[in-house]
């Protein structure tokens, strides 16, 4: 493969490979031999592949193809990493991620797709687990919801090379530490993967994109000036007007650190795809919501513009 000439760093799939087969011809890349590639450029997967989208299974083959032959690379989403944690086993025989009504409705597009396979489904969520949590790129990091060197630096060494989980380490990751306890992989993965959130003041709530009660919001950790909910909360906006200006706990606040932009997904963007500034930009701008499936054009920039952006929307450019 010719050298990297930059990177294309694309957000949430959801399964809408219409849209994923439309981005890559706008960013110039050709199927040929049965993978979708570029001549100079490598794609870059923030994750969160499957779960709500029409075509679950075409978006896992095309990214995984692109990966395995060198075009591509991609970090592991929440939802890759749920995918593990619902079919990988505790010692006791139970599902480390819990088979409840509200788990199976966010899971019920992947979980159709692979019914009646059980070896499919094994062979998908065996790649899901050769995942890195995050990438250190020339130039650029990438993961899929908040690049969090506090935790990097207490458990990168306890995962495997690459920055990778093991089956052996899924049972500490989703497995919630006893309320007081000592921190465990399990809150760097729900940092790492969800975000930052801090819990809303008393008497404080909302209802989330798919209509479960909220207590916690997820705050804007890019952005170390939003100390105050009005201004750190995401959430929609007349929610967070209605929020006291009064300052989230300590412990969600974060401050980005390296000198280099950082990528990544998760938080249901809207709108015309803007950066979060000139070090961070978040390509998750809600496909499976209506919204457009996004990438940010990578050339080497150390400071990001919103002129990197291209995007798709119901399968058109």
């Amino acid at each position: 493969m010719a050298e990297v000439a930059g990177y294309d760093v694309i957000g949430d799939i959801h399964g809408h490979a219409d849209e994923l087969e439309a981005l890559l011809r706008k960013l110039d890349y050709r199927k040929q031999g049965g993978t979708w590639r570029h001549p100079e450029r490598t794609a870059v997967f923030v994750g969160d592949l499957i779960d709500r989208g029409p075509k679950q299974l075409e978006v896992v083959d095309i990214v995984r193809r692109m990966v395995e032959e060198g075009h591509a690379k991609a970090t592991m989403g929440n939802h890759e990493f749920n995918a593990i944690a619902w079919r990988t086993l505790d010692e006791h025989g139970s599902p480390l991620r819990e088979h409840s009504k509200k788990n199976e409705d966010q899971h019920a597009a992947f979980l159709a797709a692979v019914d009646g396979n059980p070896e499919l489904h094994k062979d998908v969520v065996d790649w899901f687990l050769t995942l890195p949590l995050w990438l250190e790129l020339d130039g650029i990091n990438v993961i899929h919801a908040c690049w969090h060197t506090g935790y990097m630096d207490r458990f990168a060494d306890r995962l495997a090379p690459g920055n990778r989980l093991t089956p052996e380490l899924m049972n500490e990751a989703a497995r919630k530490p006893a309320p007081g306890g000592e921190e465990t992989l399990f809150n760097a993965i729900e940092v790492w993967l969800k975000g930052l959130e801090a819990p809303l003041p008393v008497g404080e709530k909302f209802n989330d994109k798919d209509g479960h009660p909220r207590t916690e919001v997820r705050v804007r950790w890019w952005d170390e000036g939003a100390t105050l909910y009005p201004e750190a909360a995401m959430i929609e906006e007349h929610i967070r007007a209605r929020l006291p200006a009064v300052e989230i706990p300590e412990a969600a606040r974060y401050r980005y650190e390296p000198q280099r932009p950082v990528f990544f997904g998760h938080y249901w963007m809207s709108g015309h795809p803007s950066i979060q500034s000139t070090l961070a930009a978040c390509t998750d701008f809600s496909v499976a919501k209506q919204g457009k499936l996004v990438a940010y054009r990578w050339n080497g920039e150390q400071k990001l513009s919103n002129e990197g952006f291209h995007y798709v929307q119901d399968g058109r450019t």
